[in-house]
């Protein structure tokens, strides 16, 4: 007993170290573990359901705005990413090859994908002949490798898991309404399911992805102050249409390249719920992607416990038919503290207590993961209150999140200001920006902090560049980040 109580209460504070907090956390709620590959990891259940959950939910809007799913292959030949310059500049130090197969060496270095624009274009250019062939709207669910030097379960792996939209159009105003589109998607799931506040901006050029026109993305903010991108949409013009001859007949039948955009998520969204939402005490995970959504648990002494736990089951399923993802402890061997401790732990939203004076009041309590509020329900409104209070709940984490958010966001005016800010305090920066890449490189070098993006509403707007003085061109957010 004495080793389960340690398994459940030893994680590291935040304030101590917190990628050391997250380690301990994802590690003890059994989300993950290290593979034989270094920078790899095995999902175990529990983690990948959590995938799954939000993989589901954006795959249906994806649907909903007339995106189709397809699958293409995970090796890329070489040439492929001569035909676009800047593109395989920019992902050429990540690239895995594979030189031989079958005994033999490969005429031709194949790529591991480090993501599918080259494939995608190499296809298009073969189904699409006309305008009326457009648009193309396919997204694909996959696997990607990118061989990270540094790298951190769920946030930053050599593989992970994603989605990745590619989609041809025959105007530029077609493809820029889409690659809005999908960022709206994104910002939609991130909020509203994953129960995290995010900043929507469009990328600068150095920080723009590799052969796009422009970049834009959402950014959130983790409980150390540090950014993780969580989602990206690229306007791409005709850079990839013109490499890889994607052309078509216009109405006027003259000969004209498509304009393209690429979208992506990855599974780092599951890293940035954890280090958005999780506490001291674990995990806390948002009702709409918790694997477990109520954890039932029977208390009493051994003379009722048979009763009470037949109550228990009637009650988990009429959870279940309900549409609940409920589980139900009955372990006659472990205390009900102990347990109480290992789903706050696990981040289960909402604990069900049910006790034998309890049974004859027919009423039990409800426990929220996220303000430790007990509420004492009747037992025939059962399933209102569970989805009233699992509602509660998903509204709380944005809430709480939010309040961070805006609570370590700063405006600054100067290097010097944002400097000693970052060095005392934990947040995002808001601050003018002249345009220029030296300017932008100096507040890396000396804040370590990188431009996020030129938000799309700001707080307020900055006149001055931060660093040289000049004329702002932009205001924007800057961050440490993931």
């Amino acid at each position: 007993m004495s080793n389960d109580k340690q398994f459940v209460t030893e994680i590291t504070p935040q304030s101590e170290d917190f990628s050391r907090w997250y380690i301990d956390t994802i590690k003890k709620a059994d989300l993950m573990d290290y593979s034989p590959v270094r920078g790899c990891i095995v999902f175990k259940p529990d983690g990948y359901e959590i995938w799954e959950h939000i993989k589901d939910n954006m795959d249906r809007r994806f649907k909903e705005t007339g995106h189709r799913n397809a699958y293409f292959p995970m090796f890329i030949p070489e040439s492929f990413f001569q035909k676009e310059k800047e593109h395989v500049e920019g992902f050429n130090p990540e690239l895995p090859w594979v030189t031989e197969a079958g005994g033999e060496k490969l005429e031709e270095r194949l790529a591991i994908r480090p993501t599918s624009e080259t494939i995608f274009g190499h296809m298009y250019s073969k189904w699409i002949q006309s305008y009326r062939d457009l648009p193309v709207m396919i997204n694909q669910w996959a696997n990607v490798v990118r061989w990270e030097k540094r790298t951190m379960p769920f946030l930053r792996t050599s593989e992970f898991l994603w989605q990745e939209g590619h989609t041809a159009h025959e105007n530029e105003e077609e493809a820029r309404q889409e690659t809005m589109q999908m960022l709206e998607v994104y910002r939609e799931v991130v909020e509203e399911v994953l129960a995290i506040p995010v900043i929507m901006g469009q990328k600068t050029k150095s920080e723009k992805f590799a052969g796009a026109v422009d970049t834009f993305s959402i950014e959130a903010m983790m409980k150390d102050g540090r950014a993780v991108q969580a989602g990206t949409s690229h306007y791409m013009g005709t850079n990839f249409a013109k490499a890889f001859e994607i052309q078509y007949l216009n109405r006027e039948n003259v000969l004209e390249f498509a304009h393209t955009t690429s979208w992506g998520t990855s599974t780092r969204l599951i890293g940035a719920m954890i280090m958005v939402h999780g506490d001291d005490r674990g995990l806390a995970l948002p009702p709409k992607v918790a694997p477990t959504q109520v954890i039932i648990i029977p208390i009493g002494p051994p003379k009722t416990r048979d009763q009470v736990v037949g109550r228990a089951d009637e009650l988990f399923a009429e959870l279940k038919k309900a549409g609940v993802r409920v589980k139900m402890d009955d372990r006659s061997d472990v205390r009900p503290g102990w347990k109480f401790n290992e789903y706050e732990m696990r981040g289960v939203p909402v604990r069900l207590e049910i006790g034998p004076r309890d049974m004859e009041n027919g009423v039990c309590v409800l426990v929220s993961r996220i303000t430790g509020e007990k509420k004492v329900i009747q037992q025939d409104n059962l399933t209102e209150e569970v989805q009233a209070m699992l509602e509660q709940v998903q509204k709380d984490m944005f809430e709480r999140a939010q309040s961070f958010l805006q609570e370590h966001f700063y405006s600054v005016d100067t290097l010097e200001e944002m400097k000693a800010l970052m060095e005392e305090k934990r947040g995002f920066s808001l601050a003018g920006w002249c345009g220029s890449e030296v300017c932008e490189d100096k507040v890396k070098e000396v804040t370590g902090a990188t431009s996020r993006n030129i938000p799309f509403e700001p707080s307020e707007e900055k006149h001055t560049c931060l660093v040289c003085g000049q004329k702002a061109e932009h205001t924007v957010v800057f961050a440490r980040a993931y």
